[in-house]
């Protein structure tokens, strides 16, 4: 591919869709936004005018019409698997938000979709295999530092969520990332998954916060709290115990206050302060793979860890109606990225 910028369509302009455009336009070298699309024209028009981009409101119109080299989708989660579809026929590289799809269904038919169409083109959003202090921690385990792990404890916690959210939206949308990142940091697939909470929340009226288990084939077992409505900010934490010691992610933070006898530093309102740099990883070595490698435009989690990732988000949610643990088919993961920054 020649040195001119690459030309990115965006689809969906709501907070991702959006961030994902400031990101490009800013952060990202070699690439540029050229189209995006909306089914609000008016936000799509608001996003795209200040950057010199085409806007639609038609997102099948963006993939077929505009010449471009690469799409994301960013839209809502039921168009995901129509509008990875298109892209696949129009042999288009395409970068699709978690999840997926929606359904293990729809996500093997986008497998099957890409298999037919003779080189891998689509890759999902899983933004914290790129994020350096998660790639750091897999690079450790992964070489042993604290002989083999044993046992994980995951903590996601949001501020709020919106009227209308509930106990499984929690599960597809917030405890999907860590469905996806725990097994590829402990480099085993899970077995098997049981979901368990406490007393309903008085404040929503659904099970919050919300524990899976998650048990690998390594042997290793991975304890997952999610709270959706944790109040005092957005917080994600990890630690492995293994043989020999104990590994613990580190959380970028803003400068630490000690004064009248205490410490503090501030936490954000939600997950983009936090994952800022893993998005602008993510971003560039995608852009770098489109332009680098084109009969190989995937630099990260590719369509069978959506399926995967579906797969398990079902288990767990079967476990929830059954009350038991539910066994999980497993396929192979894509590699993983490199950790070093690409620039």
């Amino acid at each position: 591919m020649s040195d001119q910028q690459l030309r990115i369509g965006v689809i969906g302009t709501g907070v991702m869709g959006a961030d994902h455009v400031k990101t490009i336009t800013e952060s990202v070298s070699g690439a540029r936004i050229a189209a995006v699309a909306d089914i609000d024209l008016d936000r799509a028009r608001a996003v795209a005018e200040p950057i010199g981009a085409v806007a639609s409101g038609d997102a099948l119109d963006l993939i077929a019409g505009e010449t471009l080299d690469g799409v994301i989708i960013a839209s809502a989660d039921r168009t995901h698997a129509e509008l990875t579809l298109a892209a696949i026929a129009a042999g288009l590289p395409v970068l699709c938000e978690k999840p997926l799809a929606p359904t293990v269904a729809e996500c093997e038919a986008i497998v099957a979709a890409e298999q037919a169409a003779g080189r891998p083109l689509v890759q999902v959003g899983f933004m914290r295999r790129f994020d350096p202090s998660y790639t750091d921690l897999r690079r450790r385990i992964v070489a042993g530092e604290i002989g083999a792990a044993l046992l994980a404890h995951a903590v996601h916690r949001n501020v709020s969520m919106p009227a209308g959210w509930d106990a499984t939206a929690t599960i597809v949308n917030s405890l999907v990332h860590e469905l996806d990142v725990m097994p590829w940091l402990l480099d085993s697939p899970v077995l098997e998954v049981l979901w368990l909470a406490a007393r309903e929340s008085t404040r929503v009226h659904y099970a919050d916060p919300q524990v899976t288990l998650l048990r690998l084939r390594n042997g290793a077992l991975v304890t997952v709290e999610v709270t959706a409505n944790a109040v005092y900010g957005y917080e994600v934490r990890c630690e492995t115990v293994g043989e020999l010691g104990t590994l613990e992610l580190t959380t970028p933070v803003t400068a630490v206050q000690r004064r009248g006898g205490g410490v503090r530093h501030d936490l954000a309102a939600d997950w983009r302060p936090r994952f800022a740099e893993a998005y602008r990883i993510e971003l560039q070595h995608w852009a770098n793979a489109i332009r680098d490698t084109p009969e190989h435009p995937v630099a990260g989690p590719g369509s069978s860890d959506g399926l995967v990732a579906a797969r398990l988000t079902e288990a767990v949610l079967r476990s929830r109606e059954t009350g038991g643990w539910q066994a999980v088919p497993t396929t192979a993961t894509t590699a993983s990225p490199e950790s070093g920054d690409p620039e």
